[in-house]
């Protein structure tokens, strides 16, 4: 059976339309931090029963006291930590045990591997960052493995 993840980080306030139906479509929704207004946990809580957000460097006052600095969920039997600025990660993802690093930050889509670990930005979802494009990432589990895709507007 196939499960999603719909990822993204860095709205700055902005969710837009075109994203909104994509993470309708999915079993669960990650943002990375970076919201700047507490209105976009309402519309993503809207979207899917689970969510999971992180605070981002922007995210001050009532998001920094609501929203943890990282996370680390289990989904299809893989192990996820979700933080803002993979810079500040306080553990050695392989040595502990996850399988998926999600963060944003950057505002730069990103998927790599490292090791046994796959580093995954979905860029950003929010205003546009100097030429940088707007995404956001799918992520599909099936079978055991997964899947990135990135969706661009």
């Amino acid at each position: 059976m196939t499960k999603k993840i719909g990822i993204i980080s860095d709205t700055h306030g902005l969710l837009r339309d075109e994203f909104v139906e994509e993470l309708k479509k999915v079993d669960m929704i990650i943002h990375a931090g970076d919201l700047d207004n507490e209105k976009i946990i309402e519309e993503i809580n809207k979207l899917c029963s689970k969510v999971v957000i992180v605070r981002g460097n922007c995210d001050k006052g009532k998001l920094k006291e609501k929203l943890p600095f990282s996370d680390v969920i289990e989904f299809e039997g893989k192990y996820i930590y979700v933080i803002h600025d993979v810079s500040t990660m306080d553990i050695d993802p392989e040595a502990a045990g996850i399988d998926i690093v999600v963060f944003g930050h950057s505002h730069k889509a990103y998927e790599v591997e490292k090791g046994s670990v796959l580093y995954l930005n979905p860029g950003g979802a929010g205003p546009r960052r100097f030429s940088l494009p707007i995404s956001m990432a799918i992520l599909t589990f099936e079978n055991d493995k997964y899947t990135v895709q990135f969706k661009y507007l």
